[in-house]
């Protein structure tokens, strides 16, 4: 099957080329029909599927046909984070490029005025997160009357991240009836009763199990003591002449110390997390993909929203407390049909949620030891320490000149 048999706007068709895609992928060539005919979808479709196309190309070839000038906008996508946003306006503004169709993105960490300006100019397609949305709603800047069509992207992610009063709110600021369009990589009680309350007879489209992760990703495990992680990683790196490595660690804290310590080897790294501002998460993402760095380490809230073409790595410096997560950062790299690998760095206190994760992706992951960096056996003494009499360890001698 070619994007030509989809029925898609020759304009689409072209921005298409433009990337170099030539065939669907299976969310896409399944949900793409079912947009176009006004059907509301129940999509399952993990990152790295391509589902981000399934839905904005069908919509922006109903949105070719625009209004004048201070239109309200008539199609609405919710998603969970600043930078899911952003990517999907991204997406979104290069699909539409050789249409007439107009996008905005609405979300918080940013100044606001330019958002109200944008909204009162007039959009086709507003990209919201719900918090920030609300804020328009409430202040009057923005009119939602003529919403024909609503996405909720990643929607289990938003449950998780507590955002259903939210969106219950701007559910009842929207008018009926429209087309509701449901993408989420797992199926829980909580997004069951969401698709019944908000989806009228859907088309079913479920492309992956969210245990499983792509074919394309080759999962390798390298054991190693806790302390010396960040050694072994540079080791990576520079060894292997990584160009570009994306890290994930479970703390901000742990974000910031291993990015100071790549630095000091010698290794361009920027930190993006909840703590940063957003000014600086999308100046270090866009250093990121233009290669002015190598490694952007981040906390999982960038296991969802980043999309980064051909990333040939990533790497779990921290193994993910929710065995699910673990999908979703490794998802990161082996996208469209691209290779990647995934390396996970596991102390011994981690085995236990290796195990969790082999559990849920049904497989044990290949171990390989890097010599050099072997786990020490629990209460080994290294050799360099002699004992004191008494039994107490002699400090080991310090060279001068060492720092």
């Amino acid at each position: 099957m070619s994007f030509d048999s989809l029925g898609l706007a020759p304009g689409l068709l072209r921005a298409i080329a433009d990337q170099g895609y030539t065939e669907p992928t299976p969310v896409q060539a399944q949900a793409i029909p079912q947009v176009l005919a006004g059907n509301d979808l129940l999509a399952g479709a993990q990152t790295g599927t391509g589902k981000t196309a399934a839905f904005t190309l069908p919509l922006l070839h109903r949105l070719q046909a625009g209004g004048g000038e201070g239109r309200p906008p008539r199609a609405l996508i919710l998603t969970p984070t600043r930078e899911l946003a952003a990517q999907l306006l991204e997406s979104t503004l290069s699909y539409g490029r050789h249409l007439s169709v107009r996008a905005t993105a609405i979300f918080g960490g940013v100044r606001i005025r330019p958002q109200i300006q944008s909204l009162r100019r007039g959009v086709d397609l507003v990209v919201a997160t719900p918090g920030r949305l609300l804020d328009h709603i409430r202040q009057g800047h923005v009119d939602l009357s003529r919403i024909g069509v609503l996405v909720l992207d990643e929607a289990d992610r938003m449950l998780d991240m507590g955002f259903l009063p939210d969106i219950r709110r701007i559910l009842k600021a929207l008018p009926e009836p429209r087309q509701n369009l449901l993408f989420s990589a797992t199926y829980n009680v909580e997004i069951r009763r969401l698709a019944a309350a908000l989806l009228q007879n859907p088309t079913h489209v479920e492309i992956e199990r969210e245990s499983s992760a792509a074919s394309t990703v080759q999962q390798i495990v390298h054991p190693v003591d806790r302390e010396r992680k960040a050694e072994l990683l540079s080791r990576l790196i520079g060894a292997g002449n990584w160009r570009q490595v994306l890290v994930f660690t479970r703390t901000k804290r742990g974000v910031d110390r291993l990015t100071r310590q790549l630095e000091r080897c010698g290794i361009r790294a920027r930190a993006i997390h909840g703590g940063k501002s957003q000014g600086t998460r999308t100046r270090a993402l866009a250093d990121f993909k233009r290669g002015r760095v190598r490694v952007l380490v981040a906390t999982d809230i960038a296991a969802r929203g980043l999309d980064i073409r051909r990333l040939p790595h990533v790497v779990n410096f921290d193994l993910p407390q929710a065995p699910e997560d673990y999908v979703h950062r490794i998802g990161r790299t082996g996208r469209a049909g691209e290779s990647g690998t995934a390396i996970s760095l596991v102390s011994r206190a981690e085995i236990g949620m290796l195990r969790n994760i082999e559990h849920v992706i049904g497989r044990r992951l290949e171990t390989r030891p890097v010599q050099g960096f072997e786990p020490q056996a629990p209460n080994r003494r290294p050799a360099s320490q002699p004992r004191r009499p008494g039994g107490r360890p002699r400090a080991a001698h310090r060279d001068p000149g060492a720092r």
